[in-house]
């Protein structure tokens, strides 16, 4: 179960990279725990994307997720939950926010937790020497495509989406590790901006803490059907494994 922390000391659970889909039964349910048993003992959950696999519009996608969102419109009730858009579900919108309570964040956002900042990010915007995937982020994040995709049948945007997602993994299959993981010039370049914080993020799928000169860069994993991991800010920081 949760630690105890002193009366008034404010905690915060940060997780990304679920990439729940509504066959994978076993991931559901520890999600469902993570809620009951964490989540709901602390006062905020950050969701740094990717909590879908993925998302075709509210229309649609609210009827797919149905036992996730009751699971997230019952956390709300007690603890605030934080959405941030990942890769995979970029196109939540305002319908998710009003059926599960929790609230859309655009990255980055800057988290101020007990006299630290802490900034929080997907992950993807950092992964630059991958550079056909920068290109086909902004086309798909581009608000004329978003609108005449969400205005498509759903067959229509199922059959996209499956294209894309299948171009994706070929894609993945012949590059690098290197050309996946973030550029640490990159990440320097998005520190200059921020002095005393630290960087939590996820999407490489690289479980780590990288103690930089100036920052450190905490890096989420994603999770399997039988365990998760989350990042827990109360006096301090500390990982979770969550089985």
């Amino acid at each position: 179960m949760f630690d105890m922390m002193p009366i008034n000391m404010p905690q915060t659970l940060i997780i990304a990279d679920l990439h729940l889909t509504q066959v994978e039964i076993d991931k559901i349910e520890l999600f469902d725990q993570f809620c009951t048993e964490y989540a709901s003992q602390v006062d905020q959950l950050f969701i740094l994307g990717d909590l879908f696999n993925t998302w075709i519009g509210d229309d649609i996608s609210l009827n797919t997720y149905q036992s996730i969102v009751t699971i997230l419109a019952k956390l709300t009730k007690t603890t605030q939950v934080f959405v941030m858009a990942g890769n995979r579900d970029f196109l939540l919108s305002n319908s998710f926010e009003k059926e599960t309570g929790c609230k859309l964040i655009k990255e980055p956002h800057l988290l101020n937790h007990n006299e630290k900042n802490y900034l929080l990010i997907h992950g993807d915007s950092l992964c630059t020497d991958d550079v056909d995937y920068q290109k086909l982020k902004k086309v798909l994040r581009n608000p004329i495509i978003q609108f005449i995709f969400l205005h498509l049948p759903k067959n229509l945007r199922l059959k996209l989406t499956g294209q894309l997602r299948k171009k994706s993994i070929e894609a993945q299959s012949y590059k690098s590790e290197k050309i996946m993981d973030v550029n640490q010039s990159a990440v320097d370049e998005l520190m200059t901006n921020y002095s005393d914080t630290d960087l939590i993020h996820g999407h490489t799928h690289r479980q780590n803490t990288h103690k930089m000169e100036r920052y450190t860069r905490y890096v989420l994993g994603d999770w399997k059907n039988n365990q998760g991991n989350a990042i827990k800010l109360g006096e301090s920081l500390e990982w979770l494994e969550i089985n």
